[in-house]
């Protein structure tokens, strides 16, 4: 394993490390640790799409009229715009499922929002991906990538 891995591995972990010890402060609220492991789930998602040579380009993207994308990538020449749902337990409800008509819509209208700074926008191909995250404590994150994971309009697909 070259040394930009071995460090990108130890810095995950060292997050995780850190985000376990919070949860162990008795005055941490439940919002605060939905915060803290999304958080850390984007950051192992970064680190991932980093590893793949994805060139990250934002994250929490969110457009003064509303909208909201997690994290806005290249793949190639397309453009991704990327939701993160991060579990710390496992159950029988898949993280994508939080991924619902609002959500989307969220989504979207952060995605035109993105495409309005650009100069040719119809010309810009892009999609929406979700990323699955499980930080379960004692584990290794896992990371499941959807891609495509639905279109930009409701009648499309």
């Amino acid at each position: 394993m070259d040394w930009a891995k071995r460090f990108h591995h130890r810095w995950i972990r060292r997050t995780l490390d850190r985000t376990w010890e919070r949860q162990r402060d008795s005055n941490i609220s439940s919002g605060d640790w939905s915060r803290l492991i999304g958080e850390a789930g984007e950051q192992c998602v970064e680190s991932y799409l980093w590893r793949s040579k994805k060139r990250v380009l934002y994250r929490n993207f969110q457009p003064r009229y509303g909208g909201e994308i997690d994290i806005v990538f290249r793949d190639g020449e397309i453009l991704v715009f990327g939701e993160v749902k991060t579990r710390s337990v496992r159950s029988e409800y898949r993280p994508k499922s939080a991924v619902d008509g609002k959500k989307r819509q969220l989504m979207r209208r952060g995605a035109r929002a993105w495409l309005r700074m650009l100069e040719s926008p119809q010309r810009v191909p892009f999609r929406f991906d979700i990323f699955e995250v499980w930080l379960v404590k004692g584990s290794r994150p896992e990371i499941n990538h959807i891609e495509q994971a639905f279109p930009m309009n409701e009648r499309q697909g």
